[in-house]
């Protein structure tokens, strides 16, 4: 399995929406809310065959009330 995380942009009021729509589709592994420039930080776990772009597109960034995504790939776990 390959670990990326990604921080979402909700549109206003729906960050709430978004991680419970995120959970209840059960692709996320973590799910948290955070301050600044975005309203969620959360951790996917994908298998290693699975492009991540086309899983970012298909399955997270059509999640109604997303505005904005950036992806972080990461490249060990200490």
């Amino acid at each position: 399995m390959v670990p990326f995380f990604m921080q979402i942009k909700c549109h206003l009021g729906r960050s709430y929406e978004v991680a419970n729509a995120l959970a209840d589709a059960e692709i996320a592994s973590e799910i948290y809310s955070t301050a600044g420039d975005f309203d969620l930080l959360v951790k996917f776990y994908v298998p290693s065959e699975t492009d991540i772009g086309h899983f970012v597109n298909q399955k997270v960034q059509t999640v109604p009330g997303i505005q904005d995504t950036r992806t972080i790939i990461t490249f060990k776990a200490f």
